[in-house]
């Protein structure tokens, strides 16, 4: 058997074996765990946000999704109302070149119900690296309980229209309203097949010939109408093309279109000559003192016409005075009547009487 101090030995290696496993175990788990180990110089950073949202002591800190470092403390500090949860994080060195003072720290959760950790943004940071003791700002996201209650009130108006329109389809299934009145009045159905079948008899009819249009769809005649139409056409755009006629002359002769232009021609020299004041129109366009003399003969005819419609003087008198019109009347009876005599007794008005010395 073996003896005491060789079975006190042999305990004693077996636990500093077993010593050794876990202190190498717990070394091996803690260079895995991303965090630098116990060699790697950290630095610790702040940020003050306003709900913890149930951030723990060691939770990670990530850096673009990679654990640079965990939580060191989380608590809350007087003299920041707003933000009153102070968070310190110590993250180590290794990855100080992404971190900079304008960079941002988030809460963020790790799936739907994951735990809280610290997400770093630098994607728009351009600042100075981080040193230690330096506080970052931070962002507050949206967590699941706030979006549960902005959800509620999207969900109770979502409710609110199912229960409108719930009422809507039975008031249509009641057969009110004009959609009602459409899908469940037996009436309108009658009529609608009234009208389905008017329109049958209708096409029917088209295709037995009969009515007006029933000749132009099925009578070879009106079709045959109709192509000599065309052909008529056709001839005269023919004609046209080749010239012939007066259309076509209009359309094809060189000669009616030089003319044309010349005439264009002719008239746009008359109106330049006219802008420029050259002859009787130019000047008459362009002279001054003919313009006022015209100016001043359009007044005097005003002037004029004016008396004429008071009566003033002789020619005013002509068209006003009431007597000259009575006298040149009467005056055209009496030789009327003087003609009629004449005519009827001519021996009495034509005498001639001879004196022989």
């Amino acid at each position: 058997m073996p003896s005491q101090k060789q079975l006190k030995w042999s305990q004693l290696r077996v636990g500093i074996t077993v010593l050794a496993a876990s202190i190498t175990l717990m070394v091996l788990i803690f260079l895995m765990s991303g965090t630098g180990g116990w060699f790697t110089r950290k630095i610790h950073l702040k940020a003050y946000f306003d709900n913890a949202g149930g951030l723990r002591v060691g939770a990670p800190v990530r850096l673009a999704g990679v654990d640079i470092g965990n939580v060191a403390g989380v608590k809350v500090v007087s003299g920041r109302p707003r933000t009153p949860v102070e968070v310190t994080m110590k993250v180590v060195t290794t990855y100080a070149f992404g971190l900079h003072k304008d960079s941002v720290a988030t809460l963020a959760t790790a799936g739907v119900l994951g735990e809280v950790y610290v997400d770093i943004d630098s994607s728009s940071a351009s600042g100075p690296v981080v040193q230690d003791g330096d506080t970052l700002s931070a962002h507050s996201q949206p967590d699941i309980e706030d979006v549960v209650r902005a959800s509620q009130s999207t969900l109770q108006n979502i409710n609110s229209l199912i229960a409108r329109l719930d009422h809507i389809v039975g008031f249509i299934e009641s057969g009110q309203g004009s959609i009602g009145k459409v899908i469940y009045d037996p009436g309108l159905y009658d009529r609608l097949n009234s009208t389905v079948a008017e329109f049958k008899g209708l096409m029917d009819d088209i295709e037995k010939g009969k009515g007006s249009l029933g000749p132009l769809l099925t009578s070879d005649e009106a079709y045959k109408k109709a192509m000599t139409a065309l052909d008529k056409v056709n001839a005269v755009v023919d004609d046209l093309q080749a010239g012939k006629g007066s259309a076509g002359k209009l359309l094809k002769d060189q000669e009616l279109y030089e003319n044309t232009n010349k005439t264009m021609a002719n008239l746009r020299q008359l109106t330049d000559d006219m802008n420029e004041g050259k002859g009787a129109l130019g000047k008459f366009t362009h002279d001054q003192e003919f313009a006022n003399k015209l100016q001043e003969t359009m007044n005097n005819l005003a002037a004029l016409t004016d008396r004429l419609k008071k009566g003033e003087g002789t020619a005013g008198m002509l068209f006003k005075d009431p007597s000259f019109y009575n006298n040149t009347n009467q005056l055209l009876l009496d030789t009327r009547e003087l003609i009629k005599a004449i005519r009827e007794n001519p021996k009495k008005y034509l005498v001639i009487h001879l004196k022989v010395f």
